[in-house]
């Protein structure tokens, strides 16, 4: 029997995947809008704005799950304070919200189910695989990270089931990361970004969509969990696959990774850091994954 879900962040490139499939698996979706002009497709919508305490009455309604993907693009724009503040806010504060509201409802949703990222253990941690318990970092987003899923803790007081996704490098064919790092490589510039041996912990839009669907599904699954391929990547690696795929030269030498602190400021971690993530514990959970290896992921997004 399907579920009344609704859905933070819906109409965004993690939302429209995990909508998705939730929808044709039969759940009934609702997404949380901050524009009656986000209003597409076969799903319920309704109006928000946590800002200032807005929303409408009926969203909350008869909801067996929250999936909270809300929060403002951490690659958007340059890491100043204000847009700091805003990163944090637009995850921390949304959830807050959302809590306060259910706080005051005879009937509860039985789950929070929570995006993450796998900054949580700092920018750079080089080859050293790092796993659920392993420590968080000491940089802006490892301390945003931290909020974010205290945040979602909290919703363990209302006797709602929560779970963390520590989401890696998204690649998806609604564009994100990929768009941006396969447009050089298409015009047959592409080349390594910072030193290289930097590790991509990636994984595939429709598997981590697949992933909010198990947790959904699957009500023993509680806590944190890395959402990350089984297949790790150095970022030249990286770079070469989607060469090979688009059948593209790659002969460009690095961009330095001062050139792209210059570019980017301190967002530029986000390309010159990485991470080596381990999958282990959401595999060892029952969770199978379609795209196990890199090449056949871009395969299926950039030819398909």
């Amino acid at each position: 029997m399907g579920k009344n879900i609704l859905i933070t962040g819906g109409t965004g490139t993690i939302g429209i995947s995990v909508s998705e499939l939730l929808a044709n698996r039969g759940h009934r979706v609702r997404i949380l809008s901050r524009s009656v002009h986000d209003k597409a497709g076969s799903y319920d919508y309704f109006t928000w704005n946590p800002a200032i305490g807005n929303i409408e009455d009926a969203a909350l309604k008869n909801v067996d799950v929250i999936i909270h993907l809300a929060g403002e693009s951490i690659a958007g724009k340059k890491w100043t304070k204000s847009r700091k503040k805003l990163l944090t806010d637009s995850r921390v504060n949304t959830a807050k919200f959302i809590k306060d509201v259910i706080s005051g409802m005879d009937e509860k949703p039985a789950a929070f189910i929570s995006a993450s990222g796998t900054g949580y253990y700092g920018y750079d941690t080089g080859a050293i695989v790092v796993k659920e318990d392993s420590r968080f970092g000491d940089d802006f987003l490892a301390t945003l990270v931290k909020k974010w899923e205290a945040a979602a803790d909290t919703f363990e007081e209302l006797g709602m089931r929560v779970v963390k996704f520590r989401t890696g490098l998204v690649l998806s064919k609604y564009g994100g990361a990929l768009e941006v790092m396969a447009r050089p490589v298409k015009i047959g510039i592409g080349s390594p970004l910072g030193r290289g041996n930097q590790v991509i912990s990636w994984i595939h839009a429709d598997d981590l969509a697949a992933m909010y669907g198990y947790a959904v599904e699957n009500t023993a699954l509680k806590g944190v969990y890395n959402a990350v391929s089984p297949e790790p990547v150095m970022n030249t690696d990286f770079m070469k696959t989607i060469a090979k795929v688009l059948k593209k030269p790659f002969f460009m030498p690095k961009v330095p990774s001062f050139v792209l602190k210059l570019m980017l400021g301190e967002m530029a971690s986000l390309v010159t850091g990485g991470n080596c993530v381990s999958s282990e514990k959401i595999r060892d959970d029952g969770f199978e994954f379609n795209f196990n290896h890199l090449e056949e992921a871009l395969e299926n997004l950039l030819l398909s």
